[in-house]
């Protein structure tokens, strides 16, 4: 559609004085994150550029304007340095030894009964502690404690509140990060959150104290939410219950692992969690009905909009990210009375300086800089050109009855208003010209705002493709379809419940009625995603963007920015460079991070598990194996989707060309279903006359997605990369009173005058055997995790490796790796490595020398 032509305004950076400022902090708080100088530094040279930039305000405004940002810059990175770091209660880890502590604390924020496999229930709370006794001595600590509490469900366990003091004896243990790079650091996140140290304890060993620890606000604040999830269980049916707990309240407890896959495979996830689009679409609908339907002012509508909202994020209590959004929306609201016959791009740099002022550290976070980037698309690119195509068209297909109005439009409107009465005059013969005239006029509007969401949808697939590539490694093909189906049903959803929450105090009965209406809304949302999150082609799953691919898509959005108040042409270039950009993150993947002409060795830390990453000279890659749970955890912590795939997307890796699975145990399969899921691997290569039930599933799973199947058994050799492969296990004969660690493939990888042997779990008996065939290596991989039942001394007098690895979990209940395995390698003069002290380790076998490089990330 054409567009209307405006009037040139001032240069971009003078009409968007906040936004520059809030992208100055923002550089200005990686640069004294990153380059740390003495405070006193930063803040002279943000008070000298302050003072030179008034002296010359006058005489060069551009150069007073650069200065003044560096200003800012600078004083940023000063509160960077003297900003005292989150201290979630360090004091407590002397004790956290995994011995037996008694603790006295108060519960400081609740939670609900879970129901777990094993006929068991479990409650998490967050505790502050008061004190911790220790050989009958107790000293005062007062620190951030994650306790589960477990009970038989059978049981009539209690439900801690708020404020109640406890007493208990309990194991405590720092949280563990896996030490691979491009893992989520969960460690930091609950140190965010206040938790120093994580505990265990049975329901019927906690004594409740007398006393009450904690606000009375926060108290009501407790009992109001958990009144809200009793009157949510009251009206709706309890799938239904436990999707609006997500959704309205924030409690995610009962929410299935399918419903979320199904939610994040079709990039609609923001809507099953309370984050800063629910805070969003509560403002929209608050101040729309303030000021549409009671005809409020603005200011008041605003201010009562911002309580509202506040409101909202008290009464979920979700987390800094919704209270991030709610200061957001408060000073975008603010800002938005301010600068509202300007640039509302000032708005968005007055919000998000607010947010970094408030959190520096914000600024490194996924959900600040996803929010902020998707109010830039919108009213940085989106509303400019909306406002130039088809809001001209949208304001002329009001009026349509006042002709005087026609003399105000723009020419091109006004032909618009004159055909609509055209094309009336002649309907009007069968129905009339007002019903006509009004129909058309209605039926116009409706057409351009559905083109205004599909654009603006588009838009939004366009510039979030860098963050959810670059966070979540997704590239969501029917997201834009998704959204486009239940945004609006989520509009009709949210009011609906909070009316029927709100009736359900005074008539229950009644309420019945919006609750039947968000009912509907709600199956149609689940329905859909339930429908397109099954579709293969829904999700896309990329490797971590190049610099250069983020460089662009940056650079693209800028440019975008800019000329989107140019000339049609130049705003159309914008959009392409766009798309451009989120072409190439989506479909060009970045050059892997591997050595050339070197065979590469790395044990990913995945825990009590096994998972080897090998690179090969001329560049092919294997994955052996891929982590996962003990059977008798019954945990969903999917290790190949949570701990192995971030790693290999870390290290620029789309595709494999080969996985192996030593045998079909738990914490060696588990993670491989998502690691053939995402990587698509040419080959799956298992032991002959290995199959189970696990195994045999996994073979269907890859046989799905058209991965070749293939069988190795001792006496298999093969070139392969640029190196030999020669397997030494299993036996191909099946031999009923072998152990099944024994049917694990055993290979040695050989690259000129280097090589490895992988042993997978094998035991005694097989490396007996293997002791025999010339297996002698630079590099050991350790099997079964270190334990008494394998590295036998003869396996090692035959093979003697330089260098040893083991894949084992920190504080493992098994006490892997046991102590005469490590004497026994120590006396054979082998330079061990530990996956649970060194997190990943690689070795660099360049057909000469073997190099080890340990990369434990901060």
């Amino acid at each position: 559609m054409k567009s209307i032509p405006q009037k040139s305004g001032s240069r971009f950076a003078e009409r968007q004085p906040m936004l520059w400022a809030a992208l100055a902090f923002g550089l200005g708080i990686l640069g004294g994150t990153y380059f740390a100088r003495p405070p006193d530094w930063w803040l002279a040279a943000a008070a000298i550029l302050a003072f030179v930039s008034l002296y010359f305000r006058e005489r060069w405004a551009d150069v007073a304007r650069g200065l003044c940002l560096i200003a800012v810059f600078a004083a940023a990175a000063f509160m960077v340095e003297v900003r005292p770091p989150v201290n979630p209660g360090t004091e407590i880890l002397p004790y956290s030894n995994h011995q037996s502590v008694t603790i006295a604390a108060h519960v400081v924020r609740e939670g609900d009964w879970q129901e777990r496999e094993r006929g068991e229930i479990r409650q998490l709370l967050d505790l502050e502690t008061e004190a911790v006794s220790v050989g009958g001595k107790s000293f005062p600590v007062r620190a951030g404690v994650r306790l589960g509490i477990y009970a038989s469900d059978d049981a009539a366990p209690v439900t801690f509140q708020y404020g109640q003091r406890l007493q208990c004896v309990t194991k405590l243990s720092p949280p563990h990060n896996f030490r691979d790079p491009g893992v989520f650091d969960y460690k930091g996140y609950l140190n965010e959150n206040g938790i120093a140290v994580l505990g265990s304890t049975k329901s019927n060993e906690i004594q409740v104290l007398p006393g009450f620890m904690g606000t009375r606000l926060e108290q009501w604040r407790a009992r109001v939410h958990r009144s809200v999830i009793r009157k949510i269980h009251a009206l709706w049916r309890p799938a239904e219950a436990d999707l609006m707990d997500a959704m309205m309240i924030g409690d995610e407890s009962f929410v299935s692992h399918e419903s979320r896959m199904d939610f994040q495979r079709t990039g609609t996830y923001h809507l099953l969690v309370v984050s800063g689009m629910n805070v969003g679409i509560l403002a929209f609908v608050a101040f729309w009905v303030l000021r549409r339907m009671l005809h409020m002012n603005e200011v008041m509508a605003s201010l009562i909009t911002i309580a509202v909202t506040a409101a909202y994020a008290f009464l979920t209590y979700v987390g800094p990210p919704v209270w991030r959004a709610t200061l957001m929306c408060a000073l975008f609201l603010g800002a938005r009375l301010l600068y509202r016959q300007r640039s509302m791009l000032n708005a968005i740099g007055i919000a998000a300086l607010g947010v970094l002022l408030a959190d520096p550290h914000a600024l490194f976070g996924a959900s600040f800089q996803m929010t902020f980037l998707c109010v830039l698309v919108i009213a940085g690119v989106g509303m400019p050109l909306l406002e130039r195509t088809t809001q001209p068209f949208a304001r002329g297909a009001r009026q349509i009855h006042a002709l005087a109005y026609d003399r105000v439009c723009a020419p091109i409107v006004a032909q618009f208003r004159l055909d609509l009465r055209l094309i009336a005059s002649r309907l009007g013969r069968f129905t009339g010209y007002r019903l006509a005239i009004s129909i058309l006029a209605r039926a116009a509007r409706i057409a351009l705002a559905t083109g205004e969401i599909l654009f603006i949808s588009l838009l939004m697939q366009l510039g979030m493709a860098l963050p959810m590539a670059f966070y979540f490694h997704r590239v969501t093909v029917t997201a834009l379809p998704a959204n486009i189906l239940v945004l609006p049903l989520t509009e009709i959803m949210m009011p609906a419940a909070v009316l029927a929450i709100g009736l359900g105090y005074t008539w229950l009965a009644l309420a019945k009625i919006p609750a039947l209406v968000a009912s509907f809304a709600l199956d149609a949302i689940t329905g859909t995603i339930h429908l397109l999150g099954n579709l293969r082609v829904a999700d896309l799953r990329v490797p971590t963007p190049a610099i250069s691919a983020i460089i662009f898509a940056l650079c693209a959005l800028s440019f975008a920015m800019l000329l989107a108040q140019r000339r049609t042409l130049l705003a159309a270039g914008g959009l392409v460079l766009l798309a451009a950009s989120a072409f190439w993150v989506a479909e060009i993947p970045p050059r892997p991070e591997l050595v050339p002409k070197v065979l590469e060795v790395t044990a990913i830390d995945v825990g009590q598990g096994d998972s080897l990453f090998l690179a090969f000279p001329d560049g092919h890659t294997a994955l052996v194996d891929a982590g996962g749970m003990p059977q008798w955890m019954h945990s969903e912590f999917d290790i190949g989707e949570e701990v192995v795939s971030p790693y290999l997307w870390s290290r620029g890796i789309g595709r494999l060309d080969a996985v192996e699975v030593t045998h079909p145990h738990a914490d060696h399969i588990g993670g491989m279903y998502a690691v053939l899921e995402n990587f698509h691997p040419r080959e799956l290569w298992i032991g002959k006359n290995t199959h189970s039930s696990e195994m045999d599933a996994l073979i269907q799973e890859a046989k799905m997605l058209g991965v070749r199947v293939v069988e190795r058994e001792a006496g298999d050799s093969l070139n392969f990369g640029g190196a030999a492969i020669r397997f030494f296990a299993p036996m191909g004969a099946v031999v009923k009173k072998r152990r099944e660690n024994d049917d694990s493939i055993v290979m040695k990888v050989t690259y000129e005058h280097t090589s490895a042997l992988l042993e997978g779990d094998a035991e005694k008996q097989t490396e007996k055997r293997i002791a025999n065939e010339n297996p002698q290596a630079d590099l050991l991989k350790v099997a079964h995790h270190g334990s008494a039942t394998s590295t036998i001394p003869e396996l090692l007098a035959a093979v003697k490796p330089r260098f040893a690895v083991i894949s084992v979990g920190a504080n493992n209940v098994y006490g892997h790796p046991k102590p005469q395995v490590l004497e026994r390698l120590a006396a054979a003069q082998v330079k061990t490595y530990r996956t649970d002290q060194d997190g990943a380790v690689t070795f660099y076998l360049n057909g000469q020398v073997v190099t080890p490089l340990e990369m434990v990330p901060q």
